[in-house]
């Protein structure tokens, strides 16, 4: 297999701003959470202040030429639960960067039970652009296990209400909880699809330290996923969002020192989504070499971020299309223009042997 490269930049993405909340505005406690561990934030709730000095320092170490659009985000609690004293407080330390546009949005996450009219009012009035509902689930039963508080319809409900007014719409789900399975698995990707969210989240469960969770497992009443199996349910639902044009923003969560500290089980990766997406870019390739007859060798191209998931975590996928009889049918070529996630099937020598692109051949085993 012979590998190609060509020059080329790909968009700015945006800047993020992280501000922790951790458990601020949510008095359940759901038997998967354990919001200290995940987010490793112990100490006194962020003021105003501290959020304004947050921004000023993301703000001067990031160079302007790598940041697309500013946004100050709002983690680990739900938002919309705090006192309005206190979303007052914390949104109107952003308002002067808003006004200043060195930011251009806010996001913050909640539970779908935490919408109504009034609250929205309070979000949109302070220019708040994205909201993320922690929805999990989408099956009744399964929530209830959970100790979520609420039901399905809440979910919808609240995604009804925030599309009112013209909100982004993020929607927040955990693979592999209590009573969860197949039938359960697709009645939530479905009722998912019919809301048509702007973006998806996709969290495997975790078994934490200090979580409800914890008590079921070590009683033997909770097996958590596979780290096998939570990749394969995570690829199945993002190829299905992928091909409903809904956005995949992230899977698994954000690895930190104090998550891997709270770890007791459960299907944890620090490149969770970049397993998901080299399951699915080896399901590409295969289904791209089976349409072309077993003489013919032809040419792949790809995108150049995806170097990485094309190869697959210590060259798994390599090594399963060799033992497949596959990796000598086709060259590869890596295009900076070409989309991420994609795979194009050109004719042999596309490219030809004297391609005059600005990349240099790279052989197979640097892959």
């Amino acid at each position: 297999m012979t590998v190609q490269r060509a020059s080329g930049r790909g968009p700015r993405r945006p800047l993020v701003i992280p501000i922790f909340i951790p458990h601020e505005g949510c008095p359940h406690d759901c038997i998967f959470c354990n919001q200290h561990s995940i987010s490793g934030h112990l100490a006194p709730p962020v003021t105003a202040r501290e959020v304004g000095e947050i921004i000023r320092t993301w703000l001067e170490r990031s160079h302007p030429d790598r940041m697309g659009q500013v946004q100050v985000a709002f983690y680990g609690g739900s938002f919309s639960g705090l006192p309005i004293a206190r979303q007052e407080e914390l949104l109107g330390a952003v308002q002067p960067f808003l006004e200043e546009g060195r930011v251009q949005d806010i996001r913050l996450s909640t539970r779908p039970d935490y919408i109504d009219p009034e609250r929205l009012d309070l979000l949109v009035r302070h220019r708040v652009g994205i909201i993320e509902l922690g929805a999990q689930s989408c099956d009744d039963r399964v929530l209830r296990q959970a100790g979520r508080g609420h039901d399905a319809a809440a979910i919808t409900l609240a995604v009804g209400l925030i599309k009112e007014r013209d909100l982004r719409l993020g929607i927040q789900l955990m693979l592999g909880l209590p009573g969860d399975g197949c039938r359960s698995l697709r009645l939530t990707l479905e009722t998912i699809i019919g809301l048509r969210p702007d973006f998806v989240r996709l969290y495997p469960v975790l078994v934490l330290r200090d979580s409800g969770l914890e008590t079921l497992y070590h009683r033997g009443a909770y097996r958590p996923l596979s780290l096998g199996r939570a990749v394969v349910q995570a690829a199945v639902l993002k190829k299905r969002f992928d091909d409903e044009g809904i956005q995949v923003v992230r899977m698994g969560l954000q690895p930190t020192r104090a998550l891997e500290q709270a770890l007791v089980a459960g299907p944890y990766h620090p490149a969770f989504g970049e397993l998901v997406d080299a399951r699915l870019m080896l399901q590409r390739t295969r289904r791209a070499l089976a349409s072309v007859p077993a003489t013919e060798r032809v040419t792949l191209v790809i995108a150049a971020r995806d170097v990485s998931i094309f190869r697959g975590q210590r060259r798994t996928n390599m090594l399963r299309l060799q033992a497949l009889g596959l990796l000598e049918r086709f060259n590869l070529h890596i295009d900076p223009d070409q989309p991420r996630y994609t795979l194009k099937v050109l004719q042999e020598n596309s490219f030809g042997g004297d391609w005059a692109g600005d990349g240099e051949p790279v052989s197979e085993q640097s892959l």
